[in-house]
C-alpha cells in the first residue's frame, strides 16, 4: 500500500513537472530567444515613446473627429476619406498601442498567445486601412483637379465605396494568417506582435512579398502619381498668373513632400525590416533594429491628423473656429454652388471670381486684384467656357 502511494506521488510530481515544462515552452514561443538583447533601459525608452504616441495620437484623432462632428459643412465626399483615416488611427490607439505600451513597461508580453494573434491582426487591419485611405485620398484630389466640371459635394456614393473598399481590402490581406497563409506571433523584443517575418516556409515568404507589394508599395505609387499630377497641373497655371500660381505651387509642393516623406518615414523602415527578416540570414534583424521601425509605424497615428488638418483648407478653418469656440466659419469651401452658377451665367468680357487654391492666399482672379489681360484686353476669367482652362485648379482645395 505504501509503495502504491509513493508511486502515485511520483507520478503526480512528474505530471506537475510536465505541466511546468509545457508552460515554459508556451511562454518561450511568445518571447523570442534574443529578447535579452534589449536591456531594461531599452524597454523603458520604448515604453516612453509608445506612451507619447498613445496620448498624442488619441487626442489628435479625437480632435479631428470632434471637429468633423461639430461642423456639418465638413461633410463632403473627400473629407469622408479623411474621417476614415482618423477612425482607423484612433482604433490603433485604442486596440493596439496600450498593450504594447504595457508590455514594454513589464519587459514581456502580457495577454497570452491568443491575445498576441488578436493584436497582430488588429494592428495590421487598421494600419492597412490607413495606408489604402491615404492613397484613395491622393487619387481623389488628383481626380478633382482634372475634372472640367464642378464636383458634386452631395454625392457620397463614391466616397462610401472608397471607405468600405479600404476595409474589405484590408480584411483580404489580414485574414489569411488565420487560414494558414503565414501566421501572427511575437516580433522584435517580444513586447508586440505582428506577422511572423522570420518564418522561411514558402507560404510565409509569399505572404510577406504580397503584403509588401500590394499594401505598401502600391499605395505609395498611387500617392506619387497623384500628387505628381497635381504639381504638373499647378505648374501649367503659372503661365496665366505667375505670382499667384507660384505661391500655390510652393504650397502644393510642401504638402506633397510632407505627405510622401512622412509616409516613407513611418512605413518604409517597417517594410524593409520585414523583408530583411524574411530573406536575410538568421539573426540579421536584432530586437533594437525591429523595435525602431515598429515605433515609427505607430507614430503615423500622430502625424496623419497634423498634416492632413494643416494642409486642408476646410479643416484648418474649422479647427481655428473650434479652438476659438466660434460657430461655422465663413467660406469653408473653396467653392460653392452659387458661385458656380454665376460662372455659368456670366457674360464674356466680365471678370469672374475664381476660388483660391491654398488657404490664406489671394485668388487667381478676383474683383480686388488686378486681372491679367490677354492681348485682346479681355480678362482670362471671362473667356468662353470652351476655352476656360482654369478648371484644372479652381475646384481643388488641398
Amino acid at each position: 500500500m505504501v509503495v502504491h502511494l509513493r508511486a502515485l506521488n511520483f507520478s503526480s510530481t512528474e505530471s506537475s513537472a510536465s505541466n511546468l515544462s509545457t508552460n515554459v515552452s508556451v511562454r518561450d514561443t511568445l518571447v523570442p530567444q534574443d529578447t535579452l538583447d534589449l536591456s531594461r533601459q531599452g524597454h523603458t525608452v520604448v515604453a516612453v515613446c509608445l506612451g507619447l504616441i498613445l496620448v498624442l495620437g488619441f487626442f489628435n484623432n479625437l480632435l479631428v473627429l470632434l471637429i468633423f462632428a461639430k461642423f456639418r459643412s465638413l461633410w463632403t465626399p473627400i473629407n469622408l476619406v479623411l474621417l476614415n483615416i482618423s477612425v482607423s488611427d484612433i482604433l490603433v490607439c485604442i486596440c493596439g498601442t496600450p498593450f504594447s505600451f504595457a508590455a514594454s513597461l513589464q519587459g514581456r508580453w502580457l495577454i497570452g498567445h491568443h491575445g498576441c494573434k488578436w493584436y497582430g491582426f488588429a494592428n495590421s487591419l487598421f494600419g492597412i486601412v490607413s495606408l489604402v485611405s491615404l492613397s484613395n485620398l491622393s487619387y481623389e484630389r488628383y481626380a478633382t483637379v482634372q475634372r472640367s466640371i464642378q464636383a458634386d459635394v452631395s454625392d457620397f456614393r463614391k466616397a462610401w465605396l472608397c471607405v468600405w473598399g479600404s476595409w474589405l481590402y484590408s480584411l483580404l490581406w489580414t485574414l489569411p494568417p488565420f487560414m494558414g497563409w503565414s501566421s501572427y506571433g511575437p516580433e522584435g523584443a517580444g513586447t508586440s506582435c505582428s506577422v511572423q517575418w522570420t518564418q522561411r516556409s514558402p507560404a510565409s515568404v509569399s505572404y510577406v512579398v504580397c503584403l509588401f507589394i500590394f499594401c505598401l508599395l502600391l499605395p505609395l505609387m498611387i500617392m506619387v502619381y497623384s500628387y505628381g499630377g497635381i504639381l504638373v497641373s499647378i505648374r501649367g497655371v503659372a503661365k496665366i498668373n505667375l505670382l499667384s500660381a507660384q505661391r500655390r505651387e510652393q504650397h502644393i509642393l510642401l504638402m506633397v513632400l510632407s505627405m510622401v516623406s512622412c509616409y516613407l518615414l513611418c512605413w518604409m523602415p517597417y517594410g524593409v525590416m520585414a523583408l530583411a527578416a524574411t530573406f536575410g540570414r538568421s539573426g540579421l534583424v536584432t530586437p533594437v533594429a525591429s523595435v525602431v521601425p515598429a515605433v515609427l509605424a505607430k507614430s503615423s497615428t500622430v502625424i496623419n491628423p497634423v498634416i492632413y488638418v494643416l494642409f486642408n483648407n476646410q479643416f484648418y478653418r474649422c479647427f481655428v473656429a473650434f479652438v476659438k469656440c466660434r460657430g461655422e466659419p465663413q467660406s469653408v469651401y473653396g467653392f460653392n454652388t452659387q458661385q458656380s452658377s454665376r460662372e455659368e451665367n456670366a457674360t464674356p468680357g466680365k471678370p469672374l471670381s475664381c476660388p483660391s487654391l491654398a488657404p490664406k492666399q489671394p485668388s487667381l482672379c478676383s474683383p480686388h486684384t488686378e486681372s491679367y489681360r490677354s492681348p485682346s484686353n479681355a480678362p482670362l476669367c471671362g473667356l468662353r467656357r470652351e476655352r476656360r482652362t482654369m478648371s484644372l485648379v479652381v475646384h481643388y482645395t488641398p
